[in-house]
C-alpha cells in the first residue's frame, strides 16, 4: 500500500487529547497533527521521536495534518490504525495469504444480527475475519492491546459465537512494528481480553498474526510471525 505523499518530516514534541499530537516540522514550523490511533499508544509516544506526517487539502478537515508513521530504534513504525483493513483487503485480492486463499470474494463491514460490526465476511459469508493494529512491542513480543478494550473482547465473543454456528472464523494482527518477533496476548494491560483470545482459540478461531514492513513510501504485509498464547 502506497501512503500519501510527500510525507513530512519532523519531530513529536507531544500527543494529548488522544487524537492531536504536536510536531516541531524540520523547518522550523509547529503543526498540531490528527493522531490516528485510539490506543495508549505506549512505547512510541517518545519526545523529540521522528516522525512522518501526511497532509490534505480537503476543505473539510479542521487539522490537514496526520500522524502516520514513528521512527524506533533507527526504522519506521506505522501508527494510523484505519490502515490495516485496507492491508488485509490488498492481501485478500491477491490472494496471498495462504490460509485465506479459498476465498474469492469478500465484502467489509459486515453487521450481525446481534448489531455488532466484523470487518470481512469472506466468499458467501461463510467466513467472518476481524482485523486489529499492533503497535506495542516489548521484548521482540508483539502484544495485544496495549489498553483496555472491551469492544475487542466482545468481536472475539462475535467471532465464537459464528464457529458455534458452523461459521469459520478468523482473528488477524497486523503488526507495524519492525522489532517483533512474535504476539502475545497483553495480559499484564487486559487480562480479559487475553482470557478471551484463549477462549476464541480453544473453539476454534483461528488466529493469524501479520507483519508489515514500514518505510515513508509504503506499507506492506510481508510475513507471518508465530503466535504464542
Amino acid at each position: 500500500m502506497k501512503l500519501p505523499q510527500p510525507l513530512q518530516r519532523g519531530r513529536l514534541l507531544r500527543r494529548y487529547k488522544r487524537f492531536l499530537a504536536d510536531i516541531l516540522m524540520d523547518d522550523g514550523r509547529e503543526i498540531t497533527a490528527v493522531t490516528p490511533n485510539t490506543g495508549s499508544m505506549k512505547g512510541l509516544c517518545v519526545t523529540n521521536a521522528p516522525v512522518m506526517v501526511s497532509y490534505s487539502n480537503s476543505p473539510s478537515r479542521k487539522i490537514p495534518y496526520t500522524w502516520e508513521l514513528v521512527e524506533i530504534q533507527g526504522k519506521w513504525v506505522g501508527i494510523n490504525t484505519h490502515l490495516p483493513n485496507a492491508l488485509v483487503a490488498e492481501c485478500l485480492d491477491k490472494r496471498s495469504i495462504p490460509e485465506l486463499a479459498e476465498f474469492e470474494t469478500y465484502r467489509r463491514e459486515v453487521r450481525l444480527q446481534s448489531g455488532s460490526r466484523i470487518d470481512f465476511g469472506l466468499g458467501n459469508d461463510e467466513a467472518l475475519l476481524e482485523v486489529k493494529n499492533v503497535t506495542l512491542v516489548e521484548n521482540s513480543v508483539a502484544l495485544f492491546p496495549d489498553s483496555i478494550t472491551e469492544r475487542g473482547t466482545k468481536h472475539l465473543h462475535e467471532l465464537m459465537g459464528a464457529v458455534s454456528r458452523g461459521v469459520k472464523a478468523y482473528m488477524v494482527y497486523v503488526v507495524q512494528h519492525h522489532l517483533a518477533e512474535s504476539f502475545s496476548p497483553a495480559d499484564g494491560i487486559d487480562p480479559v481480553y487475553g482470557k478471551a483470545l484463549r477462549a476464541a482459540e480453544n473453539r476454534g478461531v483461528k488466529l493469524l498474526a501479520l507483519k508489515a514492513k514500514v518505510s515513508e513510501f509504503e506499507i506492506s504485509l510481508t510475513e507471518q510471525i508465530p503466535i504464542h498464547l
